[in-house]
C-alpha cells in the first residue's frame, strides 16, 4: 500500500479553515489536528498536567485539574523563558499524540492525511513534514466580521489575534495551493476543496 499523501493546512482565525478541512475529511482525508491534541494535553488528565504542577507550582492548575490558562497567559507574557520552558513540556506530547494519529491513519489506509497545524508557517520543522502546504486565504476586514459575528470578542481583540499570527504575506509565499475563500457560499467554496482534493488523489 502506498504511503498516504502528507498535506499541511493553515489559515489565519476567520479564514475558514476548519470548514475546509471538514469538506476535506468529508472526501476521505484522515485529519491530524495539532492545536486539538495540544489542548487534551493540558486539558483535566491531560498527560502534560503532572509536569506542568512540578514545574510551575500547582497554582496553574484549576481545581478541575486542567492548566489554568489566563495564570499561564499572564506569567508567559512577562516571562518569555516560562513561555519556553512550557512548550518544552507540551511540544514532545503533541509530537507523540500525532505520531499515534498518523500510524492509525497509515493503519486503516488513509490516502492522504491533512495536517491542520496553526504554527505549521512559523515552525520550519513542521513545514518539512509534509509533501505541500494548503492556504485558506480571504482579506482581514473578511477574517474581523466573521470572528465577530460567532464568537464574543471585539474587534479590536481579532485584530491583536490576528496580528500575533504569521504575516498573510507569509503564509500566501509559503504556500503550493491557496483557496481564496473570500464571497464564496458554501457549494461554491466545497468545489475549490474538490478541487484540490483531486490534486491530493481524493
Amino acid at each position: 500500500m502506498p504511503a498516504p499523501r502528507r498535506i499541511g493546512l493553515t489559515g489565519g482565525i476567520g479564514s475558514g479553515k476548519s470548514t475546509v478541512l471538514a469538506m476535506l475529511q468529508a472526501l476521505g482525508a484522515a485529519a491530524v489536528d495539532a492545536d486539538a491534541i495540544s489542548r487534551a494535553t493540558t486539558a483535566a488528565g491531560g498527560a502534560a498536567i503532572p509536569l506542568i504542577a512540578q514545574r510551575f507550582g500547582a497554582d496553574f492548575i484549576t481545581p478541575e485539574g486542567a492548566l489554568d490558562r489566563a495564570r499561564m497567559r499572564e506569567r508567559a507574557y512577562g516571562h518569555p523563558e516560562a513561555r519556553r520552558e512550557l512548550e518544552q513540556i507540551i511540544h514532545p506530547l503533541v509530537g507523540a499524540g500525532i505520531a499515534r494519529q498518523v500510524e492509525a491513519a497509515q493503519a486503516a489506509g488513509a490516502r492522504c492525511i491533512v495536517f491542520d497545524i496553526p504554527l505549521l508557517v512559523e515552525s520550519g520543522r513542521w513545514r518539512a513534514g509534509v509533501e505541500r502546504v494548503l492556504v485558506v486565504d480571504c482579506e482581514p476586514q473578511t477574517q474581523v466580521a466573521r470572528v465577530v459575528a460567532r464568537s464574543a470578542l471585539a474587534p479590536d481583540e481579532v485584530r491583536t489575534v490576528i496580528a500575533a499570527q504569521a504575516p498573510r504575506a507569509l503564509r500566501l509565499a509559503a504556500a503550493d495551493l491557496v483557496i481564496c475563500n473570500e464571497g464564496l457560499t458554501l457549494d461554491a467554496l466545497r468545489n475549490e476543496v474538490e478541487q484540490a482534493a483531486r490534486s491530493f488523489g481524493l
